[in-house]
């Protein structure tokens, strides 16, 4: 089965040729510009590659919901000309195959389930930090959408008593991602974050707010493994930190062998490394052409 994927991003389109092995044979990087322009750079790439079916993972937020005259839609997103896009209606025009689409975290989070770091199990979480922040989230095997999908980037958390940032979330202010994700990052201490990887006080402010986040996650979902990838995320000193915290903030309160003993096999980096998002793409593709 030769399968397509879409990794939509803010910055860049990743888009590639794979199979259901999440095996990718081909694929090809396309900076974010316009939707014109770049919808034609990525019809280009897949117009004479054969393919049983199309999966996008894309940014958002995203109209889920197959009932709406949106279904397909990029909405109400920040991201300039990109506001209510119809990315899927676009495919449809050209590929005459199922189409798959999700969020691209919820495809990330199915890619790692599918072949992955959460390979064998029926829950995960799969959380992006960078550019923003996102989670996708897998329970008992299904994908989790609901209302419009989760938003989990976006959670409010507790400011840390030294920390006078006021956050860079245009929406939100210091919500989870305007106080952790990479422009908040450069925001706070005036230089990208690969250029201080050796502050440790950096990464142990970057943990405290991240390990909020992954005790609410914990809480209310009760995932089986936590993912985490992204450019900040390879700054691989966070995690010791950030299991710490976890571990401190949960006070004993969950008594189950992942996180009192087997935290460094819970909380865990993507299996898929940078392909997680494309191999999303690839399960999604896997799953619609399933239906067929």
């Amino acid at each position: 089965m030769r399968l397509g994927a879409i990794e939509a991003g803010g910055t860049k389109f990743i888009c590639g040729i794979g199979n259901e092995n999440g095996e990718i044979l081909e694929r090809v990087t396309i900076p974010t510009s316009t939707p014109n322009e770049t919808f034609q750079k990525v019809v280009d790439f897949f117009q004479e590659k054969q393919m049983d079916a199309l999966g996008i993972g894309s940014f958002g937020p995203v109209d889920l919901n197959r009932e709406s005259s949106t279904y397909g839609w990029i909405t109400s997103t920040p991201k300039k000309y990109w506001n209510n896009v119809d990315i899927v209606g676009e495919m449809k025009s050209y590929f005459n195959v199922p189409i798959g689409f999700d969020t691209d975290v919820n495809a990330a989070a199915l890619g790692e389930l599918e072949w992955g770091s959460a390979k064998g199990l029926d829950s995960c979480i799969y959380m992006t930090v960078g550019t923003g922040i996102g989670v996708g989230a897998i329970t008992e095997g299904r994908v989790v959408h609901g209302l419009l999908h989760p938003e989990m980037g976006h959670i409010l958390v507790q400011r840390h008593a030294e920390d006078p940032f006021k956050g860079s979330c245009p929406f939100h202010g210091d919500c989870l991602e305007g106080m952790a994700a990479g422009p908040a990052i450069e925001e706070r201490w005036g230089e990208k974050g690969v250029s201080l990887a050796g502050k440790s006080q950096v990464w142990e402010l970057e943990a405290f707010y991240l390990a909020q986040a992954l005790v609410n996650y914990i809480l209310v979902l009760s995932p089986k493994r936590l993912i985490l990838g992204g450019g900040v995320m390879k700054q691989e000193q966070i995690f010791p930190i950030l299991k710490e915290n976890v571990i401190r903030l949960l006070n004993g309160y969950i008594q189950h062998e992942n996180i009192l003993e087997k935290i460094d096999e819970y909380i865990v980096p993507p299996g898929l490394g940078d392909h997680a998002g494309l191999c999303g793409g690839l399960a999604l593709a896997k799953k619609v052409r399933s239906c067929f």
